[in-house]
């Protein structure tokens, strides 16, 4: 056969080899996704603080899930970041989709703490063929260097790094590595890396907010006097709590011969509701919430009121006394104040 021959036989040989390896690759510039196995750590032995709360997670049936460590991040479950958040979470298997939307319309999970858990290598699936959705928008993630991060995925459930997680939820990513402790709280500074700190001691707090973005504790009481129509009042309970997914306040002041009863959201100030009892006996205690504050802040040296998450007036064996809970650098103090004398008759901390 002469050189003629050889390279049209090369051809009729060469073309449909080259179709066949089209046809799997699939279409020209689209990149193969793929599921990688990776060998991850669980760590139970990390310590999740959201918003001055330590936080426990579980999957839908009721069973603790832990944070993954893997190449240097830290992930979260995917579907009880969803409860914290106030959002559905939906899994489409047939498009590998995970999608965060609207308002929770279910409760949060309740589970039993696994306090068998250990610290231990494990295999997970670095799951680059997940696509995330949050309020219809497709979200990518990337690390402190700009570098794309996937989900994990283990034993059912989906993970997202933890600063992905803090980009999701408007709130900046502190890390310990003294207490394997990571914070998640306040508002996004545009400046924030994989792990960012602020424990320098600055604020970027506006007048009336705490450090973390939130109301501040006298602001919430002003707008509750304002609503109510007092400019003075005896209060009796303040408390920072969760509800449906946002942070709000709980307060309880008596004017006169009234209890009043208010929730107010923590971020903004706007009243979610309240109630007004007329005939209600006036609180008699003769330390204000004022100074009990100020009492159980002077047994925490460097925490502030933002810190504090309850303070509430209340009976016990017949004498009233302030119940006052402060969560300051990962630690949680508890304390019961007496009403009357301004003692500090039951003290508690707990470094867990």
């Amino acid at each position: 056969m002469n050189a003629h021959g050889l390279k049209k036989l090369a051809a009729h040989l060469f073309l449909p080899l080259l179709c066949a390896v089209l046809l799997l690759a699939g279409p020209i510039g689209e990149s193969a996704r793929a599921v990688s196995e990776v060998t991850a750590r669980l760590r139970p032995d990390y310590t999740i603080i959201i918003d001055g709360s330590k936080r426990l997670f579980y999957n839908a049936k009721g069973q603790q899930v832990h944070p993954i460590s893997y190449n240097g991040t830290t992930y979260l479950p995917l579907r009880a970041i969803g409860e914290l958040m106030g959002k559905n979470v939906d899994w489409n298997a047939d498009t590998k989709t995970a999608t965060l939307s609207g308002t929770r319309t279910g409760a949060a999970v309740a589970g039993t703490p696994d306090a068998s858990a250990k610290a231990q290598d494990i295999t997970a699936a670095l799951r680059d063929d997940i696509t995330v959705v949050v309020d219809q928008t497709s979200r990518t993630f990337t690390d402190a260097n700009g570098q794309t991060v996937y989900p994990l995925f283990y034993d059912g459930s989906n993970y997202l790094p933890i600063r992905a997680i803090g980009e999701l939820m408007g709130k900046t990513v502190e890390w310990d590595g003294k207490t394997n402790t990571i914070t998640l709280g306040g508002g996004m500074d545009l400046d924030v890396t994989d792990a960012d700190s602020f424990s320098d001691g600055t604020s970027s707090a506006k007048p009336g907010e705490t450090s973390g973005g939130l109301l501040s504790a006298e602001s919430a009481k002003a707008k509750a006097l304002a609503h109510a129509g007092l400019t003075d009042a005896a209060f009796t309970k303040l408390e920072l709590e969760w509800d449906n997914g946002r942070q709000v306040y709980d307060l309880e002041f008596y004017a006169g011969d009234s209890e009043y009863d208010y929730e107010l959201d923590a971020v903004n100030g706007t009243v979610l509701s309240y109630e007004i009892k007329s005939g209600t006996p006036t609180a008699s205690s003769a330390i204000t919430l004022a100074k009990a504050q100020e009492i159980a802040l002077s047994k925490v040296p460097g925490a502030a009121a933002s810190h504090i998450r309850k303070l509430e007036l209340d009976w016990d064996d017949g004498r009233q006394i302030y119940e006052v809970e402060i969560m300051y650098q990962g630690v949680e103090y508890e304390m019961e104040i007496d009403a009357a004398t301004g003692a500090i008759v039951d003290y508690d901390v707990d470094y867990d």
